[in-house]
C-alpha cells in the first residue's frame, strides 16, 4: 500500500557536511559479516588514503581473527559498487572521496572468520 503525504516536507537535512567535523565515510568489508554494515567514520579529506589500512581501519576491523593476514597489495576496492582503484599516496579527497561516500574492500582469500563466508 502506498502512502501519500498531505503536505511537503519542509525541514533542513542533519546529515549535511556542515554539521560533523569532517567529511562522512561509509567503509565497508566485504564478505564479514562479523561487521553487519559499513562503518561510518569523519574523516579529514586531506588524510592519504593510504593511510586508512595503516592507521584508521585497524582501529574498526583489528578485532577481526582476519584482520593480520590481510595482504594490502591484494585488496580490492569498490566505489559505489564498482571496481575501483584508488592512490594511496593521494588524499581522499584527491581519490574523488567526499561527504557520505561509500567505499568497500574485498580481501582474497579472506572470506568471513576462517572461511565461513565461503
Amino acid at each position: 500500500m502506498s502512502t501519500v503525504a498531505l503536505h511537503p516536507y519542509e525541514f533542513p537535512a542533519k546529515d549535511v557536511r556542515e554539521n560533523f567535523p569532517a567529511p562522512l565515510l561509509y567503509i565497508g568489508w566485504e564478505e564479514h559479516l562479523m561487521f553487519c554494515a559499513p562503518f561510518c567514520l569523519p574523516l579529514p579529506p586531506d588524510m592519504p588514503f593510504g593511510a586508512l589500512a595503516e592507521q584508521v581501519l585497524p582501529g574498526i576491523y583489528g578485532e577481526h581473527p582476519d584482520f593480520e593476514r590481510i595482504d594490502w597489495s591484494q585488496v580490492q576496492w569498490f566505489r559505489s559498487g564498482q571496481p575501483w582503484t584508488p592512490d594511496p599516496a593521494k588524499s581522499l579527497a584527491d581519490n574523488g572521496l567526499g561527504h557520505k561516500d561509500a567505499i568497500r574492500f574485498r580481501t582474497p582469500g579472506l572470506a568471513g572468520i576462517e572461511g565461513s563466508f565461503s
